[in-house]
């Protein structure tokens, strides 16, 4: 899909205190490292070495799942905002667990999409049965003083044609909301210094038609 905004943000969006909170709330929860792809299925203690360092090589990060309506309260107005604002007026109704992420001196996240390329499967009991991913939400929680590096950016086009299209201000303001299709490619570049704290969403609904 081509598409004329591939994010809209809101700078300082989120107070301040209900940054602190979020942060204080997920650093209370037992951490784990962030898996993707096949290996999402797995265990840390599940990965052979190779994986491991294969894993640390595209994405390395450290994660709580968090599903607190208090924070899906106050999120999901900046969803329908942009959505609106951004011209994508996609159909969604459900939003998966809150991924509270903690990068630390030299993690990362390479070029990736959050969305999958098929519907998710039939499960018992399941809000996401027969949904995709169509909007992603990433929130810096941290002040730009207390990190470095760690910009997120985005490219309309795929990693083999990278154009380094950088959020506005890097989006590294306490509290600022950042929304885009999870069909767009984007990365988290390495954290240099300091411990940068996000929160990120995904909002899913049927399949496009």
């Amino acid at each position: 899909m081509n598409f004329k905004n591939i994010f809209w943000y809101f700078d300082k969006a989120l107070p301040s205190k209900l940054c602190d909170d979020i942060i204080k709330h997920g650093n209370s929860k037992k951490e784990e490292l962030a898996l993707t792809g096949a290996q999402g299925e797995k265990k840390e203690n599940q990965l052979t070495e190779k994986e491991l360092m294969d894993l640390k090589k595209k994405r390395d990060s450290n994660i709580v799942w968090l599903n607190d309506h208090w924070i899906y309260k106050e999120i999901h107005p900046y969803v329908q905002q942009a959505n609106k604002s951004a011209g994508w007026n996609f159909e969604w109704d459900w939003s998966e667990s809150c991924q509270f992420t903690k990068y630390k001196l030299n993690q990362h996240y390479g070029w990736h999409q959050d969305a999958g390329t098929e519907p998710y499967e039939e499960k018992a009991g399941s809000n996401f049965t027969g949904k995709l991913r169509k909007l992603s939400v990433a929130i810096n929680l941290s002040d730009e003083t207390e990190y470095e590096g760690g910009d997120l950016e985005f490219d309309s086009s795929t990693p083999e044609k990278i154009k380094n299209i950088i959020t506005p201000n890097n989006g590294k303001s306490k509290g600022t909301v950042v929304v885009f299709p999870s069909s767009v490619w984007h990365r988290v570049k390495p954290v240099t210094k300091g411990t940068k704290y996000s929160l990120v969403i995904w909002c899913c609904g049927k399949p496009f038609k």
